[in-house]
């Protein structure tokens, strides 16, 4: 029989504010969790049947015998991972505050979600870096070992995170009063892995002068870390323009986003603005005390210390 009743997780979905393409290559990220959510609700069932309501699709399978469904893989993953440790079946409801078309961390977000509903159902006890570990080896399963997990970092955590894959660091950084994180979107996004075959093939030829970007990159997120921690507003928002400026040497700036980034930048709202996510598409990140005129803001979101990460909500 079950040992819990019906309970709901929420998770974040995230946004870089620094470290795009570098933390690939194992330099420092910030990465912000944002206030749309994903929550996962489960209910137990007295059978080993796994029914799973999305608006993605509709799941049915045997516990012990999952079927493969792209839409749905992060998810599955997640159940084959605890499935040994899991005492019944259950009903699964998804729902997102945010489009998995829009580059804020679904993956990440969902994957977060599970792993906590997995390991309350389970009735498994770990620590937040372990909890990482689980969720980092589900994407990981899912995307042949690519991601960094600075987006998964945020999901669990909640805030502003310095992140670093190698050594590990996931530190919560103490925000300033007052910062406003806003987010435009280009209305279209290239896929993350399409973008970082474009790179690979723009730099095939200077493989040496990339890692130089990339480490240059990474000093700039150091340094933005540290703007952060003095509550220093203004040198973080020209450290964005700094990475910006990176951004367009690494070759993944377009037309679209720097129009977009020309029309904020004009804005005296905004102290800083820089692509955010792999670019080619997706969104464009401004800082500032108040909100951007120019464009109309995709998602507006304020950090505290005390934002939550992926948490339990309730319980029958």
């Amino acid at each position: 029989m079950p040992l819990v009743s019906g309970f709901k997780v929420s998770a974040p979905g995230s946004t870089m504010l620094m470290g795009e393409h570098a933390v690939l290559q194992g330099e420092v990220a910030l990465v912000c969790a944002v206030d749309a959510r994903i929550e996962v609700t489960l209910q137990p069932r007295s059978d080993r049947q796994v029914h799973i309501d999305s608006s993605l699709c509709q799941y049915q399978a045997d516990l012990d015998k999952l079927t493969p469904q792209p839409a749905l893989s992060f998810v599955l993953a997640a159940v084959l991972a605890y499935r040994k440790q899991l005492p019944s079946g259950f009903d699964l409801i998804i729902e997102s505050g945010f489009s998995s078309t829009v580059g804020l961390g679904s993956s990440a977000a969902v994957t977060a979600a599970m792993v906590v509903a997995l390991e309350h159902f389970a009735a498994i006890e770990s620590t937040p870096l372990e909890r990482f570990h689980s969720g980092l080896r589900i994407i990981h399963s899912v995307q042949e070992g690519r991601g960094s997990g600075a987006d998964l970092a945020a999901s669990l955590t909640g805030g502003i995170v310095c992140f670093s894959p190698s050594p590990l660091l996931i530190e919560p950084l103490q925000c300033p009063d007052g910062l406003i994180l806003s987010l435009f979107y280009s209305g279209y996004k290239m896929k993350t892995p399409e973008v970082l075959r474009y790179v690979e093939a723009r730099w095939q030829q200077e493989p040496q002068l990339l890692q130089q970007l990339y480490r240059i990159m990474g000093e700039t997120s150091l340094a933005a870390a540290q703007a952060l921690k003095a509550a220093d507003l203004t040198t973080l928002g020209r450290l964005m323009h700094v990475y910006q400026g990176l951004m367009d040497a690494l070759g993944v700036n377009d037309a679209t986003l720097a129009k977009m980034l020309a029309e904020l930048r004009q804005d005296p709202a905004v102290l800083g603005a820089k692509i955010s996510g792999s670019g080619l598409g997706d969104c464009v990140l401004t800082l500032g005390t108040s909100t951007p005129k120019s464009l109309p803001v995709f998602i507006q979101f304020s950090i505290s210390p005390a934002d939550q990460g992926a948490v339990l909500l309730q319980q029958d």
